[in-house]
């Protein structure tokens, strides 16, 4: 199973969530071609509601505590964005930003 399919199905498992879309970034940055270390995740959903965007993505993060933890080497993530919204804000805001362009790494 690939690193995005995991990380969906956790997330998926752990939140049910109304829409979940998890993105490998990776081409954006310098690393080798089919690399799966950089990730965004946009997941909405109501166990949001209430919590401040710190607690939403510490409850996030723990889901996806043993990928963090991973060297990249070993499959783990190297860099994760997060937009972890209620159905409210998903509404009201119709879309999340774009990633910026990687200005590092050798880019």
């Amino acid at each position: 199973m690939s690193i995005q399919d995991n990380i969906t199905e956790k997330l998926n498992n752990a939140f049910s969530p109304e829409h979940l879309e998890v993105v490998n970034e990776s081409f954006m940055h310098n690393v080798p071609e089919g690399s799966e270390s950089h990730f965004k995740v946009t997941i909405v959903c109501d166990d949001f509601k209430g919590k401040m965007l710190i607690a939403r993505h510490r409850l996030v993060n723990s889901v996806l505590k043993d990928e963090l933890q991973k060297d990249r080497a070993d499959g783990g993530i190297h860099a994760l964005a997060l937009h972890t919204l209620t159905m409210e804000e998903w509404f009201n805001k119709g879309r999340v930003a774009d990633s910026p362009e990687c200005l590092g790494g050798g880019k």
